[in-house]
């Protein structure tokens, strides 16, 4: 299927690098880039061709999603209930990877704690 803006490695790598205090680094070797947010992994990114994705995701999403998409699997050399592996072969719609690519960060970024979220606040 080919569409006008493929949603390919590259798009892949754009977007997972926006995300908000996010680090770009290859733990395994020059062919895979990871990114990590607060020093916790929420992509892998293959270039092999083509491209594939690896998200973390909520356990009974992934499956809905594997079902959905044949290009979508559980996560290759990941811990498969809570990782899927996306073949970026312009079978899953942009938006939904861009989608998934967040889900994923959500996951994984640092929550803001009630204390922290109220520190501004007076204690009257």
């Amino acid at each position: 299927m080919s569409q006008l803006n493929p949603f390919d490695g590259v798009a892949a790598r754009e977007y997972c690098a926006s995300r908000p205090n996010v680090s770009e680094e290859f733990p395994f070797g020059p062919d895979v880039r990871v990114f990590k947010v607060s020093g916790k992994i929420f992509a892998l990114l293959d270039f092999e061709s083509p491209a594939h994705l690896s998200l973390k995701c909520d356990p009974d999403r992934a499956e809905v999603l594997r079902e959905l998409y044949p290009a979508i699997i559980a996560g290759y050399h990941l811990n498969k209930r809570h990782w899927n592996t996306i073949t970026l072969d312009d079978s899953v719609p942009p938006d939904e990877c861009r989608t998934l690519i967040e889900h994923s960060y959500t996951l994984v970024a640092p929550k803001k704690s009630k204390e922290h979220r109220t520190s501004g606040k007076s204690k009257t």
